[in-house]
């Protein structure tokens, strides 16, 4: 307790991610997997170019 500044937010005080939350479903989930899946079709791409 004393190490933590006032005002701060505690880690302890996260909560679970709400996934009634279209919010929290968007962000969490659908955002990561989509880099996820472009990351990859990406790295196709530039391999199919580089052997042209």
């Amino acid at each position: 307790m004393l190490q933590l500044p006032q005002g701060t937010r505690n880690p302890d005080d996260n909560s679970p991610i709400d996934l009634n939350s279209v919010f929290d479903v968007i962000v969490y989930i659908i955002l990561p997997l989509l880099i996820i899946v472009f990351y990859i079709l990406w790295r196709r791409w530039k391999k199919g170019r580089d052997k042209h």
